[in-house]
């Protein structure tokens, strides 16, 4: 074996943690220690890949992931990669474990310039305890980072990255530290006891929404929209409260912390409560419905085609009648959006006889079996070609194996000299095994036996009776197996439909 002489093409990974806790070098030292590194020894710095504010515990990272992503191409850049610890790779062993032996299958190492580690069963050893030291680490830092954050909002400093309107985000002294907490703003803090004030006396958020609007008043350059009115309303840092982990993971229980006269307050506790009260008796009985859930039978299907944004379902007369509003108008208030309301029950009425009059015909349906039919016959095609591609593949590995099982049998090749070969070409096979399993099963699904007239006309004659007879639930699962979408302009809607087609 020749020493090689043409330099190591080599990739940089820096990552910087988002924790406040991280102390590891920032990205700009550990570029410069990696490439004073690749220097010294010779290497190529052929890409950068760099994370900030990344966790490490998780695999989605932009940069991370482009770095895969390069190195799983037929022709990667670059044979190894450089960092500045493996925990700068992650922190998760069982991410380590794949990733690095995704690598090592491609023929590319990750080397940490600080931890010695090499490839013999010692040097992978220790690479495994340090990962698992650096997972170990990382969870207990994310416990320290929590506890920290509940000592810290105890004692009514600010968490949150962004204040309150009405409030500015500033440093004060903490010991030999400096902690977050809220000040009034003089510019926008009138403007919040307004609203709470014209809140108290009765006016809705639309109303003061489109004041504010009209006057010219932005929540940071944005419009006022209902739902940031609410949130605003309902916010208990106006009352010079802290409060902090009213939300926790799955399965846990919120144990929240409250500290009130944390900071100035900007409206009256009695104030507060008083317009909460408000809120809660003026709520409609029927709040906006989600698409699910909802009472009517288009909600999540209609759409504004002046403004784009969905059609909402709403009731009046104590919900007596029903009428689909474009969003933009209900959240802004008239004259944001031309879009008119429209009367739920002729909505629906009209949709579901378009559906049964031209949809639920004989020929329509005939017309789009065809349709899905030649789609299946090309995706079969295309499944076929690869399955045939992966068999012959399998078929050359299986016969690079059996002359490596030969020559370990009639030479004087060792099993230690063969082993690397005959494990990377083990990993192929149940690689392409599973490859052309899979593609064969795909393959079996989409040779379906397609429906004659007969039977088209029998499933037409059924779907027609279920739009009918079916209860509202029904009806409205069915819809949405035939309807995409419903655009609405002035007098005209323009419906975007498919074909369920019967499973078997």
């Amino acid at each position: 074996m020749t020493d090689r002489t043409d330099p190591m093409p080599v990739a940089l990974y820096a990552r910087v943690s988002s924790d406040r806790q991280d102390v590891d070098l920032s990205v700009a030292a550990q570029l410069r220690a990696l490439r004073e590194h690749a220097e010294k020894h010779g290497y190529i710095v052929v890409r950068e890949y760099v994370d900030e504010a990344e966790s490490g515990r998780v695999a989605d990272r932009p940069q991370f992931r482009q770095m895969l992503d390069d190195a799983s191409g037929a022709d990667a850049p670059f044979e190894e990669i450089l960092v500045w610890k493996f925990s700068r790779f992650t922190r998760k062993r069982e991410h380590a474990v794949a990733f690095k032996s995704m690598l090592r299958r491609r023929g590319i190492r990750v080397v940490s310039i600080t931890e010695h580690a090499d490839d013999s069963p010692t040097g992978k050893l220790m690479e495994a305890i340090i990962e698992s030291v650096d997972e170990f680490y990382s969870e207990n830092l994310a416990q320290d980072v929590v506890r920290g954050m509940r000592e810290a909002a105890s004692r009514g400093f600010f968490l949150a990255s962004r204040a309150p309107f009405g409030y500015k985000r500033v440093k004060v002294a903490d010991g030999g530290k400096e902690r977050p907490t809220l000040e009034v703003d003089p510019d926008s803090a009138p403007v919040v006891k307004e609203v709470f004030e014209r809140a108290l006396h009765g006016q809705g958020l639309k109303e003061i929404c489109r004041d504010l609007n009209e006057r010219g008043v932005t929540n940071r350059g944005r419009r006022w929209q209902k739902n940031a009115l609410h949130y605003l309303l309902t916010n208990e840092a106006y009352t010079g409260t802290a409060v902090w982990g009213k939300t926790s993971r799955v399965g846990k229980t919120p144990n929240p912390v409250r500290v009130e006269g944390a900071w100035e307050p900007i409206v009256t506790r009695v104030l507060f409560e008083g317009v909460r009260k408000a809120l809660r008796s003026r709520a409609p009985n029927v709040q906006r419905p989600a698409s699910i859930g909802s009472k009517y039978l288009l909600s999540g299907l209609l759409r504004c085609g002046l403004c784009g944004k969905a059609y909402v379902g709403q009731g009046a007369k104590g919900g007596r009648y029903g009428y689909y509003v474009c969003a933009t108008l209900q959240r802004e208030g008239a004259g944001m959006c031309e879009a008119r309301y429209l009367n739920a029950e002729k909505a629906e009425g009209f949709v579901v006889d378009k559906i049964r009059e031209r949809i639920l015909t004989d020929e329509t349906i005939t017309e789009l079996v065809t349709l899905v039919a030649e789609e299946i016959d090309a995706q079969a095609g295309e499944l076929d070609g690869k399955l045939q591609v992966v068999e012959a593949e399998l078929q050359d590995v299986r016969s690079r194996l059996g002359k490596l099982y030969d020559a370990l049998e009639k030479s004087d090749l060792t099993l230690e000299a063969l082993s690397p070969r005959i494990l990377s070409f083990r990993q192929r096979e149940d690689q392409l095994a599973a490859a052309r399993e899979d593609a064969a099963r795909r393959l079996e699904e989409r040779r379906v036996e397609l429906p004659g007239s007969a039977e088209i006309r029998a499933y037409v004659a059924d779907l027609q009776e279920f739009f009918r007879e079916g209860t509202f639930p029904e009806r409205k699962a069915l819809l949405r197996h035939f309807v995409q979408g419903i655009e609405v302009t002035g007098d005209e809607a323009e419906l975007t439909y498919t074909i369920p087609m019967p499973a078997g």
